[in-house]
């Protein structure tokens, strides 16, 4: 008889502690964005209770919590970000979280140790005087003279060249775009096969803001701008099929 006192007490403390420790829990929906995108892959724990979540392809997640837990949210690509759950964000439908890209510069490439040597500091050309492409020096001189200038116009060599300048371009901003992102960057976290890695750059260039955000070497834009690109570009390859 003894005995069994004894385990119902020690019954009846478990029970006690067990409903003290899950007492106001529940389970909370949530999404996070970093500026207007959602983010996918963003890993998320409860530091009080150690419960983990991780946001789907449109940022969402879902978190057992109490008022007064810290959620902690972290991701490669992120600043990581601390949030205190209030009653508030018990008895809304969802919560919102923006997150902030981390700050990476672009690395430039070097392909010369002799890089500080130009023509114009070895006396060759003046300082100041505009440089050009290979493409654009051939259009310059289509139109150097009058005669040049009408001659070419008429023939469509003008025409034809334009075409080259811009051809140009968009090969030096893929150039770019191949050393800003490795594979996994394409596959893990925007989804894109590796059989059409190159298709979608392509189709990245081709996008003006983009383009923008690639000659200004502004990495935090290019990523932001890239995963909406992702998002269309996988729309075109659904409709394909």
């Amino acid at each position: 008889m003894r005995t069994s006192n004894i385990l119902l007490i020690l019954f009846l403390i478990i029970a006690q502690i067990s409903f003290g420790q899950t007492s106001g829990a529940k389970e909370i929906l949530g999404q996070v964005f970093e500026q207007s995108s959602s983010v996918e892959g963003v890993n998320i724990i409860n530091n009080n209770t150690q419960i983990t979540a991780v946001t789907d392809e449109n940022g969402m997640f879902s978190i057992v919590v109490k008022e007064g837990d810290v959620l902690v949210f972290s991701s490669v690509n992120m600043e990581p970000l601390k949030l205190r759950i209030t009653a508030e964000d018990l008895t809304s439908s969802g919560i919102k979280i923006k997150m902030t890209a981390k700050q990476i510069e672009l690395k430039e490439v070097v392909v010369n140790d002799n890089a500080g040597i130009t023509a114009e500091n070895l006396g060759i050309v003046p300082h100041g005087q505009k440089t050009y492409t290979p493409a654009e020096r051939k259009l310059y001189t289509a139109k150097s003279t009058s005669i040049d200038k009408i001659l070419n116009g008429i023939s469509g060599r003008t025409s034809m060249l334009k075409k080259e300048v811009k051809v140009e371009k968009k090969e030096m901003l893929f150039r770019k775009l191949e050393y800003l992102f490795d594979e996994n960057y394409y596959t893990e976290r925007l989804r894109i096969s590796l059989e059409d890695i190159k298709g979608f750059q392509l189709y990245c260039v081709e996008d003006s803001e983009f383009a923008v955000s690639l000659n200004s070497k502004n990495k935090t834009m290019s990523m932001f701008l890239i995963t909406e690109l992702a998002r269309k570009y996988l729309k075109i390859l659904e409709n394909e099929k």
